[in-house]
């Protein structure tokens, strides 16, 4: 088993955090979500990333919770515990608030609690045979890391449903033909895919991706009315304006 289940890199204003267990399809367990947390908050505090890229090593994203870690009868009312929940949704709320735009390379196999994982960052880009599913039905649990209000927003109420209540998989070509990834190539071409897209962002004002991020953040939690109020009345810090106008001038 490998050692750090979780690897960090970092080139230029792009940050990488792996999930590094290929033996088991990069399986989550507690120890992991826990690393994982640390590594999120830890690139949150960097001024000099403006990206972090997150993805599986070998043929997976990830498979999921590692159910056989939690042993039996700890997964009462459907669920996998406080301590999970609690080590999952902290990793999954830095996702969310940190300034970086976070991009989910989906390369494999991508269940479950990693689809709720993938659904919390801000761009899922996927190979065209990357394997996704909401598994839960099928095992008797219920979500509790978003899944319930992330992928109903991301695809629609009926096929959210269909995703969950059917539990069957789907492609990385259907994720991106339903919205819920940004864009699928051919496994071949996935890291120069991602990368490609990670430096384009990255070339851009670290500030106003950070203002965009937060207006794409409230856009997700209130109607419109509110939302255009939101967009209107907040003020960021952004101190490369001029300097980028003097650029395209």
């Amino acid at each position: 088993m490998s050692a750090e289940p979780i690897t960090t890199a970092i080139d230029g204003a792009v940050g990488t955090v792996t999930l590094n267990r290929p033996d088991v399809l990069n399986a989550l367990t507690l120890p992991m979500l826990l690393e994982l947390g640390d590594a999120l908050s830890e690139f949150s505090r960097r001024d000099d990333l403006s990206v972090v890229v997150l993805t599986g090593a070998g043929r997976a994203f990830s498979a999921g919770v590692d159910l056989d870690s939690l042993g039996r009868g700890r997964l009462a009312g459907g669920r996998v515990g406080d301590e999970l929940d609690n080590a999952a949704n902290r990793a999954i709320s830095l996702i969310t608030s940190t300034p970086q735009v976070v991009i989910a390379k989906v390369n494999g196999y991508c269940f479950t609690g990693a689809l709720e994982l993938a659904l919390a960052c801000d761009i899922i880009v996927a190979a065209e045979e990357a394997v996704f599913g909401d598994t839960h039905a099928k095992f008797g649990l219920r979500p509790t890391w978003g899944m319930s209000q992330r992928l109903v927003r991301t695809v629609g109420v009926a096929r959210a449903r269909a995703i969950s209540y059917t539990a069957e998989h789907f492609s990385g070509r259907q994720a991106a033909e339903w919205g819920l990834a940004a864009l699928a190539v051919p496994r071949v071409d996935l890291d120069v895919a991602a990368d490609t897209l990670a430096r384009r962002i990255a070339g851009n004002s670290r500030e106003s991706l950070l203002a965009f991020k937060d207006l794409y953040r409230r856009a997700l939690e209130v109607g419109l009315a509110d939302g255009l109020a939101y967009e209107s009345q907040s003020e960021y810090s952004i101190g490369d304006t001029e300097e980028r106008l003097a650029d395209f001038r």
